[in-house]
């Protein structure tokens, strides 16, 4: 059809009768069009969105202009409908820095922020990383608006001078240099250390000014103390001031309003004592001075945020251990020499030698040279690996022993080390679905505390004992600063940053937090058969003769002959034959028959290999070997028949051998209480063969490729939550089917693309390590948000003064940012603790953990507790009454 006839139609809809005054016109990139039809169907699609109220699909432009009602449908919604009609719309994935932010109220702003702009699909603030993932469309959007959005909310793009993700630095700047975000996290480290040090001091001399008498008046006293609590005010506590100015310039609060206003009330009013006391007398105020409560909440605030940042620090250790696994040289052979290059200088098609105790720079294909390497680094798997000509290296991988030469043929971001980082970076900054509910509550937080710290302080100023100013004020203070919700916007991506790492440091890739989440529900695990549980590669199994010729004599023979067939059987002969030893001969009047085996001559004998109808279409005897082949077949192997010469010589027995751990995870998997079960194309007596084998009691057998994905919908509909696990193209629908997709990483790409975790190695016992693992770190991210909630539920009515009345305390707010700088640090402390995990290697370990783990768990608790425990000591007796 001539697509000049229709370029630009327009179809013009509304679900409700009218088109919304509030409409929003959205200019969306159509990806597959070439001709009127398409754009008739793109517009088809498009219209029957609920909340669409116009689509005009121009073909020239290949775009589509939709006028719609954002409260009833977003982006996302439309790029779905497209999707669903055989089109794309292209959109783009960008990660940025983000400055400025503080707590789970800062995260919810930044978010409402950038997702109001036109052609956002999704937005993830990451307070631990402190970086916001877009999904956008570049036609509508860019970062011009998103720092303009950013930086309407209260905070800041940080700018970087290099690339934006440490696997592209791996190509730019190379594996080896410095990594300019670890540089900046250091210095900001170090500055939050000295400005906490030194508020410590100020606060520390004030503290004993108060407690010692001093031969001055109180005049001079509080002269001096002045003195010191102002630059740890203005200084020290100037990133509070700067956070909260720019959140009030757009009319909006965060933790650094609640910080600011609690320590500047504690200062201001005693720099008015101090100048002005004879004012203070006359308005029946109390001549206190609060300049230890200022400057000490400054201090343990800042410690709190030191330590956080250490920690913080740490918990993104995943990534820079897998930066420095790349080494920093390789060893090219070019226009006949060896040459060191950097490894950013080595392109595809170099040829490389490694010599032992070398790093493999870049993935490549051996060409020369045989040894043994540890890919322990990238797989988990600690045995080392045997590479030969043809087979295909890692970079990064140590090679332990010989010198090999392989010809590059992925460098700089597209190796596998490289993809791994990537993949490690864009989990580490997602957001799993648990941080829903601490988002949402944190952004009504900091609103709510400020109307609270108001009615507290008027609630004691009015019905108060005396002084009751005194009371209103402490009070005041004390709710402000243990209300800060930083520990809450902690609570879940510290976790996922630390248990994404740890997977991947035992070969196990987690694409985000939903997957990290996901995986601790799966009640059914879906094994593959071919290259999950099994190598995936066939491989002799059995060899018998009749006598008439030795074993080691009929294999050389068939293996001779074989050598000039390109069937995966043959293969498996020939590569048994050479990895006995045999020195094979030429074969002539090679043919290849089609069902039933082949023919050839070697060493001027007739040789027959092939299935039972070859052998009687030759009239050879099969003497009694027919009832070895049928047992040979009902345990999954193909049998072959060999005459020579017109008589029966033997036969070869060929199967998809099964991997040696595969058992060992079943057992484990049954372990962790998971139902498993095996999917094959093989017949049912197969199939329930190698079922057995390995320990598996629920089969689907005799499933074809296309019907995988429909057994996971029927395990499904009965209630099942289904991890699916393979390698091949053909499970590629299969993965994304199911609940969790696992891929086995040897397999193909495709099948990982669709997949939820990619299991590096191949080896199958890294599902048992990925559902260990997430179940680790969702305990973790509960016990997180119980901490970070209970100091804010228990403490917050403690401030107001709750216990006065009833046992005559009163917090100090002192200790209040005590406690609230404890609670940050207690929840990244514990997600810290997931770096200990490792994953279980024994059933026995799954039933029984380890004494260590135990107590390692009670240990924290206890150590919390007595935290607490020694808060509250030190608010009702190291530090003076607040109460006058």
């Amino acid at each position: 059809m001539a697509t000049d006839q229709i370029d630009n139609r327009k179809i013009e809809t509304s679900h409700n009768g009218q088109s919304s005054n509030a409409d929003t016109e959205l200019q969306l990139p159509i990806g597959g069009m070439t001709c009127a039809s398409c754009v008739r169907r793109v517009e088809r699609a498009l219209s029957k969105v609920e909340g669409v109220h116009s689509v005009g699909v121009n073909l020239a432009t290949e775009r589509a202009t939709v006028k719609y009602d954002p409260a009833v449908v977003n982006p996302a919604g439309m790029r779905a409908a497209v999707e669903g009609a055989g089109y794309s719309v292209p959109t783009e994935e960008e990660q940025l820095p983000i400055e400025g932010m503080t707590c789970a109220s800062c995260v919810r702003r930044v978010e409402k922020a950038l997702a109001k702009l036109p052609g956002v699909e999704s937005v993830s603030v990451n307070l631990a990383t402190e970086r916001v993932t877009l999904r956008y469309n570049p036609a509508m959007t860019g970062k011009g608006e998103f720092r303009q959005a950013v930086e309407k909310a209260g905070y800041a793009l940080r700018a970087e001078q290099k690339a934006e993700s440490l696997a592209e630095g791996m190509e730019v700047a190379g594996a080896g240099d410095l990594d300019l975000e670890q540089t900046r996290r250091v210095r900001e480290t170090n500055k939050l250390r000295t400005r906490f040090l030194v508020s410590l001091v100020a606060g520390g001399l004030i503290m004993l000014g108060m407690l010692i008498p001093l031969p001055i008046s109180m005049q001079t006293r509080n002269l001096l103390m002045f003195a010191l609590a102002t630059p740890v005010q203005l200084w020290a506590g100037w990133g509070f001031y700067k956070g909260a100015w720019l959140a009030a310039r757009h009319l909006t609060t965060n933790m650094n309003t609640l910080v600011a206003v609690g320590t500047s009330t504690a200062y201001l009013y005693s720099a008015f004592v101090t100048f002005f006391p004879n004012a203070v007398g006359a308005a029946g105020l109390a001549p206190d001075v609060y300049y230890d409560t200022s400057t000490l909440i400054i201090a343990l605030i800042l410690m709190g945020r030191y330590f956080e940042a250490r920690a913080k620090g740490r918990a993104s250790d995943a990534i820079k251990k897998l930066m420095g696994l790349a080494p920093r040289t390789a060893r090219v052979l070019r226009d006949g020499q060896e040459i060191d290059l950097p490894i950013e200088q080595v392109q595809v098609g170099d040829v490389i030698r490694v010599r032992p105790g070398d790093k493999v720079p870049v993935d490549g294909v051996v060409l020369d040279g045989a040894s043994s390497l540890d890919e322990a680094m990238l797989t988990g798997e600690s045995l080392p690996v045997e590479k030969g000509p043809g087979d295909e290296v890692i970079g990064a991988t140590i090679n332990k022993s010989g010198s090999f030469t392989f010809r590059a043929i992925r460098v700089g971001k597209d190796t596998a080390l490289a993809q791994i980082v990537k993949l490690v970076e864009e989990a580490q900054g997602s957001k799993a679905p648990i941080q829903r509910l601490a988002d949402q509550i944190s952004s009504y937080f900091v609103p709510a505390v400020l109307g609270l710290a108001a009615l507290t302080f008027l609630v004691w100023y009015i019905f108060g004992p005396e002084p009751r100013f005194t009371f209103a004020l402490v009070s005041l203070i004390s709710v402000l600063i243990i209300a800060c919700p930083c520990a809450l916007g902690l609570a879940t991506p510290t976790a996922i940053m630390v248990g994404t790492g740890k997977g991947a440091e035992y070969g196990v890739l987690i694409r985000g937090g939903e997957a990290l989440e996901g995986a601790h529900k799966v009640n059914a695990v879906v094994l593959d058969k071919t290259g999950t549980l099994t190598r995936g590669k066939p491989s002799v199994t059995d060899l018998i003769t009749t006598g008439n010729v030795g074993e080691g004599e009929l294999l050389r023979i068939v293996a001779s002959a074989e050598r000039g067939s390109e069937h995966p059987l043959g293969e498996a002969i020939v590569n048994y034959a050479v990895e006995q030893g045999l020195t094979l001969s030429s074969a002539t009047d090679f043919k290849a028959l089609a069902g039933h085996g082949i023919t050839a001559t070697v060493d001027g004998r007739k040789l027959l290999v092939g299935n039972s109808r070859l052998m009687q279409t030759n009239s050879v005897g099969l003497n009694g070997l027919t009832e070895q082949a049928v047992a040979l077949g009902s345990e999954g192997k193909t049998a072959m028949f060999v005459a020579l010469d017109g008589e029966l010589a033997g036969m070869l027995a060929v199967a998809d051998t099964l991997k040696p751990e595969s058992a060992q995870a079943v057992r484990e998997l049954e372990a962790l209480g998971l139902q498993v079960w095996m999917l094959t194309g093989d017949n049912a007596a197969t199939a329930q063969a190698i079922a057995s084998e390995v320990g598996i009691h629920n089969v689907l057998a005799d499933v074809l490729p296309e019907q995988k994905a429909a057994k996971i919908k029927q395990l499904q509909a009965a209630g099942k939550v289904v991890a699916m696990v393979g390698d091949g193209i053909n499970d590629a629908p299969a993965l994304a089917q199911a609940d969790l997709g696992v891929a086995i990483g040897t397999g193909a790409d495709v099948a990982m693309e669709a997949s939820d975790i990619t299991l590096v190695g191949g080896d199958v016992r890294g599902v048992v390590t990925a559902i260990a693992l997430s179940r680790r770190t969702i305990s973790t991210i509960r016990q997180n948000l119980f901490w970070a909630f209970i100091y804010n539920v228990v403490l917050i009515p403690v401030a107001a003064g709750l216990l006065f009345p009833l046992l005559g305390l009163l917090l100090n707010p002192v200790m209040a940012a005590a406690a609230m700088g404890m609670s940050s640090v207690s929840v990244v402390s514990n997600s810290l603790r997931l770096r200990s995990f490792a994953p279980p290697r024994t059933v026995e370990e799954i039933l029984h953990p380890p004494l260590r783990r135990r107590v390692a768990d009670v240990s924290y608790l206890v150590a919390i507790g007595l935290l607490a425990l020694a808060v509250g000591a030190a608010s009702l007796f190291l530090f003076r009454p607040m109460t006058g």
